[in-house]
């Protein structure tokens, strides 16, 4: 472990960094049966050093401790996260804000990486900038609608009904369009525009449906 170069154990095992040694043991065994090179079909040798470098320090209170403070100072977060830009904490429009997002996210990945398309929680979380707890209705939601699925490893994954309507709404709602292309800042304004009937169950025409912050 680097002063320069800190990985995120947590984020590996996709648990938070104040998870307990119970949790982290238990993790830690369901991921070591998954990635083990004898395992048929999941096996994976890197994941699997990867997996025991990071039990070895994170089950280990006084190089956990170490790690912690090595993390805190070292790692850095993703430059300017969406909600620096957008409103994810309003009660109705923020949580519409949060479906695109989660959206965008999971199509640029299917686009980049078409043969990997999955996203973790943990990801998301960070492009977001916004906690997971809050996410939860949002994904739920999303699934529901058959837009996105969940992985047993929980990580996500757009679906052809959520890529059609994220093509289909690129052109008709801002904000959409942003997220895709990262645009600057300038353009939030433009992005406060009407969402489709879908996006919430209070809708009505007229309303200003996204919150956007400048």
């Amino acid at each position: 472990m680097t002063e320069t170069e800190i990985p995120d154990y947590y984020e590996f095992l996709e648990i938070s960094p104040q998870a307990t040694q119970e949790t982290i043991h238990r993790v830690y065994r369901y991921l070591a049966y998954r990635y083990h090179p004898d395992s048929s079909g999941t096996g994976d040798l890197e994941k699997f050093v990867q997996l025991t470098a990071a039990y070895k320090v994170l089950s280990d209170p006084v190089q956990r401790a170490e790690y912690d403070t090595q993390r805190a100072t070292h790692q850095l977060a993703i430059p300017n996260p969406l909600s620096s830009t957008i409103d994810f904490l309003d009660q109705v429009e923020g949580d519409q804000n949060r479906r695109l997002a989660v959206l965008a996210i999971l199509y640029y990945r299917r686009r980049v990486y078409p043969n990997e398309p999955e996203v973790s929680l943990a990801e998301i979380e960070r492009r977001m900038g916004f906690p997971r707890d809050y996410l939860d209705f949002t994904t739920w939601y999303l699934a529901k609608k058959k837009y996105i699925t969940r992985a047993d490893n929980s990580d996500f994954t757009l679906t052809v009904d959520g890529v059609d309507f994220i093509e289909t709404q690129r052109a008709s709602v801002p904000l959409v369009n942003r997220l895709l292309t990262r645009g600057s800042q300038t353009e939030d304004q433009e992005a406060c525009s009407q969402v489709p009937a879908w996006m919430s169950n209070s809708y009505s025409p007229g309303e200003r449906d996204f919150s956007v912050a400048v």
